[in-house]
């Protein structure tokens, strides 16, 4: 059985031909590519919120040529670490779905069998995902209003996605495992430098959650080097920097036809105390 549920009355949902119905009758038509909307129009503070079609195309370009797969790779060798033979996994922020499609490859080669289900309040992201990782179940959806059922899923990942750690231990079962991925100080450093006239390191916050049991960390730390502005512009467009610069200090970026900076992230591990 889905996962999914009403976000009207909060029932499960269950397929019926094209559509996705509860028992009350409530019904969520499936897109061509496979997602369903279950993003109430009385919780989008926009009439298109999340990432639009430029921050999506520009991630699904630039994480295409595996400048991100060193993360990546550890990520799904931590997933792989804690989930079940025959378990349920939710990507909370599931973007174009490309951190999402390596994790259902990596756990289907180890022979987990999993269930794959992934949300983002980005329809266009929703769209691209369901489109590039046929293997899960997509649905437009916010962080903090999950259209997903009371503990069923064996694991959760956010990476770099607003947390909302009531919603999060809810749907997790008890002992259920969370695995963040957050920038590190130091992340695109070198980015930086090229834009601002005094960059600045990321905040690092404390690693306590209530409701969590922090279980450890991983620092994947390396350095690219871009060799095109059309990268260096899809890196920059990806991140939430592009929509906060200025001008001027978007020219400087547009100027340059090489690039060297440093990758920084943390990859954390929880488990759920909520019984």
């Amino acid at each position: 059985m889905s996962i999914w549920i009403c976000p009207v009355c909060g029932e499960r949902l269950s397929v019926n031909g094209r559509s996705l119905v509860c028992k009350k009758n409530h019904s969520f038509d499936l897109a061509k590519s496979g997602y369903v909307n279950l993003l109430p129009v009385s919780r989008k503070r926009t009439r298109d919120p999340g990432d639009n079609s430029l921050m999506v195309k520009a991630r699904r370009n630039f994480l295409g040529k595996g400048y991100y797969k060193p993360m990546s790779d550890r990520l799904c060798e931590a997933v792989s670490s804690v989930f079940p033979q025959n378990g349920v996994l939710f990507d909370a922020g599931c973007g174009e779905g490309y951190y999402t499609k390596n994790v259902y490859e990596a756990l289907s080669e180890n022979g987990k069998a999993p269930e794959i289900y992934g949300a983002d309040i980005s329809k266009c992201a929703v769209d691209a995902a369901a489109k590039y990782c046929k293997g899960a179940e997509f649905a437009v959806g916010s962080v903090f209003h999950l259209p997903v059922a009371q503990k069923s899923c064996d694991v959760l990942m956010s990476l770099f996605a607003p947390y909302c750690g009531e919603e999060f231990r809810r749907v997790l079962k008890p002992e259920g495992k969370m695995i963040l991925v957050i920038p590190g100080r130091k992340h695109l450093w070198g980015l930086k430098k090229a834009v601002y006239d005094t960059p600045y390191e990321n905040e690092v916050r404390d690693y306590a959650l209530e409701g969590f049991e922090f279980m450890g960390k991983e620092n994947v730390d390396y350095e690219i080097s871009l060799g095109n502005a059309e990268d260096i512009q899809n890196l920059f467009a990806m991140t939430p920097y592009y929509y906060k610069t200025g001008r001027q200090e978007q020219s400087r970026l547009e100027a340059l036809n090489e690039l060297h900076t440093e990758i920084s992230f943390e990859i954390l591990q929880y488990r759920n105390e909520v019984k």
